[in-house]
């Protein structure tokens, strides 16, 4: 996985809901990149997490490693209602950023560089992500989440 400081790989993914190319968010300012597959329990734990980061205003693009209909029937299901781009196998772009772990979030700065990054469902790794995001704590005991489970 790319460490803070490393530059972003350059990606060119299609809309999930309108098929419309989106290359490089960050040209439009900071945003978290949330790497994702629909079949990962993790995943699915964390999606209302994920969708916590928008609602408290943080730009977040997620990257989906399905077709668009799975991705479009994950957000229905699991309320991850968030711009999300689809990557069809091989996964080149999830191979550029060296994800192994779904789910990932990576922010990005408006330079194109990684500027914080964690894997898999973490508590205090993602309350720390979401407020240094410009965000608010996405977690707390009372969500009725494990601390921690790996993806």
């Amino acid at each position: 996985m790319l460490s803070p400081g490393d530059p972003a790989p350059s990606l060119t993914l299609a809309d999930a809901a309108t098929g419309v190319e989106i290359g490089d968010p960050w040209r439009d300012g900071e945003v978290v990149l949330a790497f994702f597959k629909t079949t990962c329990p993790v995943c699915q734990l964390a999606a209302p997490k994920v969708q916590a980061l928008a609602d408290a205003g943080v730009r977040v693009v997620a990257v989906g490693e399905d077709p668009p209909e799975k991705l479009s029937r994950y957000a229905a299901d699991h309320g991850q209602r968030v711009p999300t781009v689809t990557e069809p196998p091989p996964y080149p772009v999830s191979e550029a950023y060296g994800i192994q772990t779904v789910p990932t979030l990576l922010r990005i700065g408006e330079d194109g560089s990684v500027q914080d990054a964690v894997e898999s469902w973490d508590r205090g790794r993602w309350n720390q992500f979401a407020v240094a995001a410009g965000g608010v704590a996405v977690s707390d005991e009372s969500d009725g989440l494990p601390a921690f489970k790996p993806g």
